[in-house]
């Protein structure tokens, strides 16, 4: 497989740094994943930490995966309850976590995601899919009720109705359409904190020229001055697809878990 890759985050002004995000790949298969953690005193990171290392951890069982949409809804489902046996605290309450995640084999996407932490597909300047959050002020929008700039700035715009860990009623992976990739193609994943200053032209001019890694670090970088003083953690994870990318050939499992 041919790919350039890069993941990177940053704290913001938030006290601790709940996001996790990691890739792996073998001979004909990357899987791609990240997960914002909820709740600073219920230690979302933890939710985090196993949503991502769920993933890792069952894409190296296999050396080709059968059907990728199964895969993805089987190891979203056992990472929610995985999350949900976790000790409550005294409030009876335990931690969340977003997640998404992505899985190319054999040149094709497969996606799916709960909450909103975000998967983008951009090509040709566009952008040609990518996920719809999970909350309110998106069924607000989609309403009409509010529009694009007033959800962008919506003070319930971190207000999810979908995570892993949020209870049985409140857990459920949305697949996306798979899309056969071509060469250039960048596929982005993101947290809400690195996303959510921006609108679609902003992400799509921020990958347009130069290396995925630089393009990635210096979309954290604004969106981190955008919201100075009130920066959630920020964090993405960004792939470009095909031929004039770096080869990645290899018959044994490589993983990357970013160190936070």
């Amino acid at each position: 497989m041919n790919f350039s890759i890069h993941q990177a985050s940053r704290i913001g002004d938030r006290k601790y740094n709940q996001d996790r995000v990691a890739y792996a790949y073998g001979k004909d298969t990357l899987l791609l994943v990240l997960a914002d953690g909820m709740g600073g005193h219920l230690h979302g990171e933890l939710a985090a930490s196993l949503a991502t290392e769920t993933f890792i951890n069952a894409f190296g069982l296999h050396a080709k995966i059968d059907d990728p949409h199964a895969f993805l809804t089987d190891t979203m489902r056992t990472a929610h309850m995985r999350i949900m046996s976790l000790p409550q605290n005294i409030e009876h309450a335990s931690p969340g976590t977003t997640c998404v995640a992505a899985l190319i084999q054999n040149g094709t996407l497969y996606w799916g995601h709960a909450g909103d932490s975000r998967l983008y597909l951009l090509r040709n300047g566009a952008v040609l899919a990518k996920t719809r959050d999970h909350s309110m002020v998106q069924q607000w929008l989609e309403w009409g009720v509010i529009d694009e700039e007033e959800a962008r700035t919506h003070p319930k715009r971190n207000q999810i109705t979908n995570c892993l860990g949020g209870g049985e009623d409140l857990f459920e992976i949305e697949l996306g359409n798979p899309v056969v990739l071509q060469t250039a193609d960048v596929v982005l994943l993101c947290s809400d904190g690195l996303c959510g200053p921006f609108v679609d032209k902003d992400i799509v001019s921020a990958f347009t020229d130069g290396a995925v890694s630089s393009a990635l670090d210096a979309l954290i970088a604004r969106a981190l001055t955008l919201e100075s003083g009130h920066a959630d953690n920020s964090t993405g994870l960004a792939m470009r697809w095909g031929n004039y990318d770096t080869t990645h050939d290899t018959e044994e499992v490589v993983n990357r878990i970013l160190d936070i």
